[in-house]
């Protein structure tokens, strides 16, 4: 892969293109326009980098979105690669990294949750699981929700009765839980089932997971028919309820396609210079659930490219299915599967069917993308009319793009974190909520004040440190504060110090009574108003308000959680998981493990003699 460096020429739109021809050869490879202040405009793949770049130096056919790029492009980039899939790999790297404004874009680009059956214990554990695969076990997914990986869950505790607890709960119990009292678990934690049985339990459940049901069942009716026979009449009963309960999922699985056993279904909408794509997950003949993106268009790009460049952005960094089966064809499919292939190793398959259940199957995401396009585009009009009137409301210069609404939360000081959530014409922005974990040493215990200062200090220093000028889109057009006239007050003066003293902002304070519909609105130098208790964009407000409290809450627990699980061991160099639940589980607790001697140190399975050495002069250099 070899970079072009940048030609600096005052050139500009067709003449500039045209000015790069003479050094550019045949490779494949990717470009990138960029304008005047160096801002990159697009980004592109090429077979032959001469011949695309070419086509861009003469005035023809181009459309409106393509016409305008030309016009505003002061220099390109190239980088050459060996191959045509290598371009096409950059170049959707590349458009998820730098975002450009004439690109296709995906917007939400979450991960997918997964189910994951550990192998780090002698009895597994089976839970959800998001992010990086790092932890020794069997992924199972991907899952479209959250929502979809409990219920899985659910079904999997109820019928193979595997634990869902933590290894360090497991170590710690004396009784069995709750979930052993409702029939989810086996209660490994004291015995109660052997490790053979809950491994071929385990097995099952995989099984299961693979799609493969009717020998479980065949399974489990022997089991029954055994213990009746033996008059364990409580443990075929048992064995009845696991049968009962594999019955009813069978029955929700009859919609699940025969003939997809891997595979994505992928279906996209256009209407009004909005599109919407629906992905169905189908693994292992069942379908795992659906999720629908919005991918940022112009209006003037055609089905297939619009497609090819969700497909290419939405495998950037996740392992395609072993089939994609879209409802729009690529202009270039062979080259596409071959990219995503060499991605993952093996062979994918890209189609698209025009019968059988395979057609069904797109016709069922076209009609949810479809749907999906018509709500989202009546909310949208909806949240334009309250942004509207909000600016109305507080006599802004127009309605605000990006409002962020800041809180703090933590008990008598303790665990305090700060939180912030933007809303804008897309609702609620939740990939741009940001929390921070209060710092201030010298901070009064309790002081909403100072917390709110060192908030926004850091958040705004930042911003003048990597937007300046404010061309990104990430600055606010207003700000929420929840509190009176004294927040207000401390923030202006906040804002001013960093010399940020133009961004609108609202004090949103409850009324006498602390009722909601009463709230009272400050703002700095103007008098207290009130909306009309009915009023939508009163109870805009309270939403946005609402989920602010919400995420700080949230963010505040999570902390408070960590913080009660903590031990002085996990400080420790050296000491993970498996070598803390050998130390707990000698000593008892973290406090004797720093009393412990050396001698006894080097008794603990699995410590040995340099890391009892390690943990004695940890705990003793360190009082």
């Amino acid at each position: 892969m070899t970079p072009s460096s940048k030609q600096d020429t005052a050139l500009r739109g067709y003449d500039c293109i045209q000015s790069y021809l003479r050094t550019l050869d045949s490779s494949p490879g990717v470009y990138r326009m960029l304008d005047a202040e160096s801002r990159v405009l697009y980004v592109g793949k090429a077979r032959n980098l001469k011949n695309r770049v070419s086509n861009y130096a003469r005035p023809g056919n181009h459309s409106p979105r393509i016409t305008r790029m030309i016009q505003e492009t002061a220099a390109m980039m190239f980088l050459t690669t060996k191959t045509e899939t290598e371009a096409l790999l950059l170049e959707q790297n590349l458009i998820k990294q730098l975002k450009p404004r004439y690109n296709v874009l995906l917007r939400d680009d979450k991960s997918f949750p997964n189910i994951l059956v550990s192998q780090s214990h002698a009895f597994p554990q089976i839970k959800k699981h998001r992010g990086a695969k790092k932890e020794t076990g069997r992924y199972y997914g991907p899952f479209a929700s959250a929502g979809a990986v409990n219920r899985t869950l659910n079904q999997l505790q109820r019928i193979f009765l595997l634990r869902n607890c933590s290894d360090s709960d497991f170590e710690t119990r004396t009784r069995p839980c709750l979930q052993y009292q409702i029939k989810r678990c086996s209660g490994p934690c004291v015995g109660l089932v052997s490790e053979a049985d809950y491994a071929k339990s385990v097995a099952d459940a995989e099984k299961f997971l693979s799609g493969r049901t009717k020998g479980i069942q065949e399974a489990l009716a022997a089991q029954m028919s055994d213990a009746s026979a033996a008059m364990e009449f409580e443990r075929a009963a048992a064995l009845r309820d696991r049968i009962k309960a594999l019955t009813q999922v069978q029955s929700a699985q009859g919609i699940n396609p025969q003939t997809v056993a891997e595979g994505d279904i992928i279906a996209l909408h256009i209407d009004g210079g909005q599109a919407c794509v629906q992905v169905f997950f189908i693994r292992a003949n069942q379908n795992w659930g659906n999720h629908d993106y919005y991918p940022r268009i112009s209006g003037d790009e055609d089905r297939s490219e619009v497609m090819e460049a969700f497909v290419g952005q939405f495998y950037a960094n996740r392992e395609p299915p072993r089939a994609i089966i879209l409802s729009h064809g690529l202009d270039d499919p062979e080259l596409m599967a071959d990219a995503l292939s060499e991605k993952a190793g093996r062979k994918v398959e890209i189609t698209v069917p025009q019968r059988g259940e395979k057609a069904e199957l797109v016709n069922g995401a076209l009609r949810n993308a479809r749907e999906s396009l018509a709500r989202k585009m009546s909310e949208s009009a909806t949240q334009g009319r309250l942004l509207k009137g909000l600016a109305q409301a507080f006599d802004l210069d127009a309605p605000p793009t990006r409002i962020e609404v800041y809180d703090n939360s933590h008990i008598q000081g303790a665990h305090a974190v700060g939180a912030m959530i933007v809303a804008g014409p897309e609702g609620f922005e939740k990939n741009q909520y940001r929390k921070f974990n209060i710092r201030g040493d010298d901070l009064t215990p309790g002081d909403d004040f100072g917390m709110m200062k060192e908030v926004l200090t850091r958040r705004f220093k930042r911003l003048l440190k990597e937007d300046p000028d404010r061309k990104s889109g990430v600055w606010p057009d207003l700000l929420l504060i929840d509190g009176g006239a004294g927040q207000v007050s401390a923030v202006r003066q906040i804002m001013t110090e960093l010399g940020v003293d133009d961004v609108p902002m609202v004090g949103v304070a409850k009324g006498e009574d602390r009722d909601a519909g009463k709230e009272e609105f400050h703002r700095t130098g103007k008098s207290v108003m009130a909306l009309r208790h009915n009023d939508p964009v009163l109870y805009f407000i309270q939403r946005m308000r609402d989920e602010a409290h919400r995420f700080a809450i949230g963010t505040h627990r999570a902390k408070r959680t960590k913080a009660i699980g903590a031990t002085p061991l996990d400080d420790v160099p050296g000491v993970g998981a498996t070598r803390k639940r050998a130390l707990l589980a000698h000593f008892g607790s973290a406090k004797a493990v720093a009393r412990a001697n050396l001698a006894d140190l080097k008794a603990v399975e699995g410590v040995s003699d340099n890391m009892a050495q390690t943990i004695y002069d940890y705990f003793h250099e360190n009082g």
